[in-house]
């Protein structure tokens, strides 16, 4: 019997997350727990609302600090990138949820943003460099939010999303070490004490029990 030659196309390689990460799991000292890994992939219609809500108040916190801080040049230079990014990666994911037909609503905020603006402090230049570790962090736990996300979408079968929250690790990362960067060149002192105060809080809000599921929710209750 004549064999046929098989045309089936091998599957496609699947990335690592882990190669772009860097030293984001250092600097967060924690990693997000399981359970909230299980409650997105059972939830993407709410992830990927909030994913959009979270793209397009990162691109408004970066046009605020534009507008607010108009001497600080390398701020204005860096934030004006990263807001443009911002506002791409907020179509591509409203282009996604058209795709699923799923229709862009409006969410309420969760606890995470508003427990970290508690710590930033009232005066300059103290508050800006408070609004950039904020802004490092936010970045660095989206970053390895989609890195523990891809490999179960894979798994699941939704290589698409998988692909593209891939896709959005190295301009997380960027973002993550501009906006630490910024925080050290314009802090009179050591920002570590201040790392500190906020990797600690960042990583209490991820680990506890948490009654409202978004983006960057802590542990579903």
């Amino acid at each position: 019997m004549t064999q046929v030659a098989s045309h089936t196309a091998p599957p496609s390689k699947q990335p690592d997350p882990n190669l772009v990460l860097g030293d984001i799991p250092e600097f967060l000292g924690n990693s997000t727990p399981q359970a909230w890994v299980d409650k997105a992939l059972d939830n993407l219609t709410i992830l990927l609302i909030d994913h959009a809500q979270c793209e397009k108040k990162a691109a408004s916190a970066a046009m605020s600090m534009m507008y607010k801080y108009v001497d600080r040049r390398e701020l204005l230079s860096k934030m004006s990138k990263l807001a443009r990014e911002e506002l791409v990666h907020f179509d591509q994911v409203l282009k996604l949820m058209d795709d699923r037909g799923i229709q862009y609503t409006h969410l309420t905020a969760g606890r995470y943003a508003g427990a970290l603006h508690e710590l930033i402090r009232k005066s300059e230049p103290e508050k800006l460099v408070d609004r950039l570790i904020l802004g490092a962090f936010v970045e660095a736990r989206s970053c390895e939010r989609f890195a523990a996300l891809v490999p179960e979408l894979f798994n699941r079968g939704d290589e698409e999303l998988g692909r593209f929250y891939f896709s959005l690790l190295k301009s997380e990362a960027r973002h993550y070490k501009d906006y630490l960067t910024l925080a050290r060149q314009y802090s009179e002192t050591d920002i570590a004490p201040r790392v500190t105060a906020f990797r600690d809080l960042e990583a209490h809000l991820i680990d506890t029990p948490d009654d409202t599921f978004r983006f960057h929710s802590g542990i579903p209750s």
